[in-house]
């Protein structure tokens, strides 16, 4: 079962990345907002993307997004210009660590309702070429998939959404979690067995 970029959840990061801005950049007036915007504004679809998988829930991820922006732009003068997409995509994943710690307890809503899903059209629409049948098949597999990916331990679901769909190196994603090589390739050993099992036992439903 392969993945692709149908299941991200979201291709909003222009109009996120603006509105953001214009909400922190008064915090930061001081600050280099035009290079800011530059660097790190082109990365701001993967880091809603991995806010979203990891939270579940699209409230909890824009206010984590929101706090991982205002975070970047505070440590911008000290970033060093090297891999900014992960640079963002650390800062976004402890952020939203921090936020679940703070809330523990708390169960977020998981995605699997379409109404929950981010304003993008385009990821659930199929092709012009499909006939009805078709669509509702395909549309039907990527809400399947999204099901099963979101059910995965946290640790498992952030590294495949890393490695599959932002499709990080295994040594980017050591870098963004902090982890080891082989911490990294294990789960996402794991991550890939649990979804394969999860799909077996659908399809036997």
């Amino acid at each position: 079962m392969g993945l692709n970029a149908d299941l991200v959840p979201g291709r909003r990061w222009l109009a996120i990345g603006h509105r953001l801005i214009g909400r922190i950049g008064d915090v930061a007036d001081s600050l280099p907002s035009d290079t800011f915007e530059a660097v790190v504004l082109p990365h701001l679809d993967a880091a809603h993307n991995l806010a979203r998988w990891l939270m579940r829930d699209a409230a909890s991820a824009e206010d984590v997004l929101q706090e991982a922006m205002l975070r970047a732009l505070t440590y911008f003068p000290s970033f060093k210009g090297v891999n900014p997409r992960g640079w963002l995509l650390q800062i976004v994943r402890n952020t939203a660590y921090a936020s679940m710690s703070l809330n523990r307890g708390v169960e977020l809503v998981p995605m699997t309702n379409a109404s929950d899903e981010p304003d993008d059209a385009v990821s659930r629409l199929p092709s012009s070429d499909d006939d009805p049948e078709t669509s509702l098949i395909k549309t039907r597999e990527r809400d399947r998939v999204r099901r099963m990916i979101a059910a995965l331990p946290i640790e498992l679901r952030e590294t495949l959404v890393l490695r599959e769909l932002e499709e990080l190196s295994y040594k980017e994603i050591a870098e963004v979690t902090r982890m080891p090589i082989g911490t990294v390739m294990s789960r996402l050993w794991r991550a890939r067995r649990l979804l394969a099992q999860a799909a077996r036992r659908d399809e036997a439903a």
